[in-house]
């Protein structure tokens, strides 16, 4: 059984994952000498001697001591890879070479334990025929020459395991046991690219993750908020290579900006797009094994996070992080849930996140707007009817003439509808007994509205979370139509499922929004969910149906906000027979006329990602659209009615 779709892990953070007795003290005790402290690998050193175009290099696998939070966080005992001669490192040495390199290698075995490593081979094209012998399998102190080719450019990466679990399977002490492969371009300069290789590291054997198991998410070997910092000036081209070397799925969410999608790999093989082909995003997933090449250019100054935004992976749980839902509401975790979502960004995140800073070419690092003639908004946040603390149910209203009374049960947020263009500034305010922030998920933005409580904005000048009974004006200007959401950026675990999270729709100037043909299909948790395949269609489960007209094109706004759902598809059908539709936009970016093309409906559908659809029913009857997990089982369905 992979990761992939299974109800929510229990992660903790970093601090209290590390007891000062190790769940792996049976490995350490068997190893063979005391373990050396593992050094942090930021992927930017070259292992081995290069000479007449020739890499040799010499790796070993030992036990290491890791420490994810900094030196003065607790570790834990784990196998590493080490270049000859050097301290183990999470990740392994990085082999990086131009195309046709041969690499000269051996490998050796000094942990107690059977080690198989996968990815030490050629990489050429598809069409060689040359053999190749991966994966090798090491017994206790054996040594072994290899001899290999780097011929084709790309991103790949090679792993370890003791338990010989394939790298979907890897999620007990050996997860961080990975190094990553780069061939370069012969002829060409270096690239000023960085590397990151996402880890998943649990207390566990084997595969039995029960309610106790502790998972940390990790960049390069840390965790947030001791992950490296990124820093950039407006208008630097941006290049990034992804390693997904964990057994789960990651969306990977880019805060104020769209990312270009370059290139895909399984390790073994890596495809470069064609301009028309590559993916415009702000959010992309990366399925277990795979990796991806991106660019972006910065175009605005201030701080922005880089995300997995899967909740598991980026919010912290158990006695140094965030409540569960579940506990009882005492003083103490009450007062611990205030102080870490006044202290967002640093104590109330964790995993797999990273930040960026960015700066204008005057040494500036951010700035807000003064501009008049905004179009004013006011959003509550308040307690939904039926909320406990220990059960919340909250909601979003718009103030207007009439403040809708709190709705009965679940609820998401209403539809904010703006233009492109026109300013706008809205003030939220938190009428609950708790504070929390709000991001304008894939919103071109000044950083310090962006939403990040401790984090967003720069310098002196950073975006506080909203006290109980304050308020935060947000102001930007949509520079783009399309699909957008709101939600909340604290203690996302408990707030989101709790029902803080609503669509943006942004339209041309001079339009509006026809709820005969247009049609939003928010997707998200419900909280402590009895049946733990439900998923709420706008708030609801089972959704309202919808209406629609024959022969008249209708447009379906998806948006994915679950919580526990990272990787869900969308099908429209009829009777038995899988209907058919035309993609309109991705994370609120048209997508170019080449995508445009009408195809089966179905489609995967990640968390922070929004999805734009066109069809036309051909004529009256019945449809409905389901929501599936990646395996198939139906998670929700919406009856289409067609007149």
């Amino acid at each position: 059984m992979r990761l992939l779709g299974i109800p929510p892990l229990f992660v903790v953070a970093a601090a209290a994952l590390f007891p000062a007795r190790s769940d792996h003290s049976t490995s350490r005790r068997h190893d063979r000498r005391p373990p050396e402290r593992a050094a942090i690998n930021d992927n930017r050193r070259p292992a081995g001697v290069l000479r007449n175009g020739i890499l040799t290099l010499h790796l070993d696998t030992r036990q290491a001591d890791w420490h994810p939070d900094g030196d003065a966080a607790p570790g834990a005992s784990v196998p590493a890879f080490a270049e000859d001669g050097k301290a183990p490192s999470i990740p392994g040495p990085l082999i990086r070479v131009s195309a046709g390199t041969m690499v000269d290698l051996t490998v050796r075995n000094s942990l107690s334990r059977t080690l198989t490593i996968t990815g030490l081979r050629d990489r050429v094209s598809s069409a060689s025929t040359k053999p190749n012998v991966d994966p090798i399998v090491l017994k206790p102190g054996e040594t072994r020459a290899l001899r290999f080719t780097l011929a084709s450019p790309g991103t790949y990466y090679y792993f370890g395991s003791t338990s010989s679990k394939a790298i979907d399977w890897r999620i007990g002490d050996d997860a961080e046991l990975t190094g990553a492969i780069v061939v370069d371009r012969a002829g060409a300069p270096p690239p000023n690219d960085r590397i990151m290789i996402f880890g998943i590291w649990a207390d566990t054997v084997g595969r039995s993750l029960v309610k106790n198991t502790r998972l940390l998410a990790t960049i390069n070997g840390r965790s947030w908020p001791h992950t490296e910092r990124f820093a950039y000036t407006v208008g630097d081209t941006v290049r990034w290579r992804m390693i997904n070397a964990t057994a789960d799925f990651h969306p990977m969410h880019l805060h104020g900006f769209y990312y270009m999608v370059d290139s895909r790999g399984d390790g073994r093989g890596d495809t470069v797009f064609t301009p028309e082909r590559r993916e415009h995003v702000n959010t992309a997933g990366l399925l277990p094994g795979a990796t991806a090449t991106m660019t972006w250019i910065p175009e605005r100054a201030g701080n922005w996070l880089f995300h997995c935004h899967i909740p598991e992976h980026f919010a912290p749980r158990g006695p140094l992080g965030m409540p569960r839902v579940d506990e009882s509401d005492d003083g103490a975790s009450h007062d611990a849930m205030m102080h870490h979502a006044m202290n967002h960004a640093m104590e109330g995140m964790n995993g797999l996140v990273t930040g960026v800073t960015v700066r204008d070419r005057n040494g500036n690092i951010a700035r807000t707007s003064d501009e008049s003639s905004r179009r004013t908004l006011r959003l509550l946040v308040r307690r939904n009817a039926g909320s406990s603390a220990t059960l919340p149910f909250y909601e979003y209203a718009l103030a207007g003439a009439k403040v809708p009374p709190p709705d009965s049960g679940l609820h998401t947020g209403p539809a904010i509808v703006l233009a492109r263009g026109e300013p706008v500034s809205i003030t939220v305010v938190n009428q609950l007994d708790e504070p929390t922030s709000v991001h304008w998920h894939g919103i071109e933005l000044e950083s310090y509205f962006d939403g990040v409580s401790g984090f967003s904005g720069a310098g002196s000048q950073i975006s506080p979370a909203i006290a109980p009974n304050d308020s935060f004006v947000a102001r930007f200007t949509p520079p783009r139509a399309g699909t957008f959401i709101y939600h909340t950026h604290v203690n996302e675990s408990r707030q989101g499922l709790a029902g803080l999270a609503g669509p943006i729709i942004v339209l041309e100037r001079g339009t509006t929004l026809d709820s005969t043909r247009d049609h939003t299909v928010l997707m998200t948790t419900a909280p402590r969910a009895q049946d733990a395949r439900t998923v709420l269609l706008n708030g609801k489960a089972p959704p309202a149906a919808l209406e629609v007209r024959a022969g008249v094109p209708q447009r379906l706004r998806f948006i994915n906000i679950t919580a526990n759902r990272p990787n869900i598809r969308v099908e429209l059908w009829r009777g038995d027979s899988l209907m058919t539709w035309r993609p309109l936009a991705k994370d609120g970016a048209d997508l170019p006329d080449s995508w445009r093309v009408v195809r089966a409906a179905r489609s995967p559908i990640s968390i922070g990602e929004t999805m734009d659809y066109e069809f036309t029913a051909d004529g009256p009857g019945a449809m409905r659209l389901e929501v599936r997990s990646a395996i198939g089982v139906v998670l929700a369905t919406m009856p289409i009615v067609v007149r």
